[in-house]
């Protein structure tokens, strides 16, 4: 199985990164986890020319030739990162490679919170007509205080914590194949999104 883990800040130092990284080794027997950074694309200008930029396309087929993608989803006054916000509008603009995707949303916060308001927005976002993602049900894993969550080699430290990660990785590792085998309507969504116009409405 082949993820693409979406780091959805431009922080340089995040335990949201942090997160995604030990996700990478810790299931590295389960499945191929690549870590992608999205703080270098351009900011969302809606071209009219449809042209896309090359690192745009780039981040869009890693995510069309992946099973699933997982996303860190920080939380910035009680909402995702502007970063991460630009990098779906962007993806969503003539492209569809989130298009009945299975995703899994994971956060960290400094608090006690561990961006459970920017996970809920974030669900929102990839349900909209130009993006149709397949977001795993009951999946939330909120990693609080997470300054103080992992050792020293990068590993997380309690083990409730680790096995509640475990288990909802298990859960969405089957939540891909189920999806997968979803594809009766799916060219149908494709059409749709394809011709959802907001200006048109």
């Amino acid at each position: 199985m082949k993820l693409i883990a979406i780091v959805g800040t431009n922080s340089q130092k995040s335990t949201n990164r942090q997160l995604l990284q030990y996700m990478q080794k810790h299931f590295a027997n389960q499945a191929e986890i690549e870590v992608v950074e999205i703080k270098d694309l351009p900011m969302f200008n809606k071209p009219e020319s449809k042209i896309l930029p090359e690192n745009v396309l780039a981040l869009a087929q890693k995510i069309d030739e992946a099973d699933g993608v997982i996303i860190g989803a920080p939380e910035y006054d009680h909402a995702i990162p502007a970063v991460l916000m630009n990098a779906l509008a962007w993806l969503s603009y003539g492209i569809f490679p989130l298009l009945n995707k299975p995703v899994m949303i994971t956060g960290a916060s400094y608090g006690t919170l561990g961006s459970s308001r920017a996970q809920a927005q974030l669900r929102i976002i990839l349900n909209s007509p130009e993006l149709k993602a397949s977001v795993m049900p009951g999946s939330e894993f909120l990693l609080a205080h997470s300054l103080q969550a992992f050792d020293g080699e990068g590993n997380l430290i309690d083990l409730e914590t680790v096995e509640k990660l475990e288990a909802l990785f298990t859960d969405f590792r089957l939540y891909v194949k189920m999806t997968a085998k979803l594809t009766s309507a799916q060219k149908l969504l494709h059409k749709e999104a394809e011709n959802f116009d907001w200006e048109n409405l």
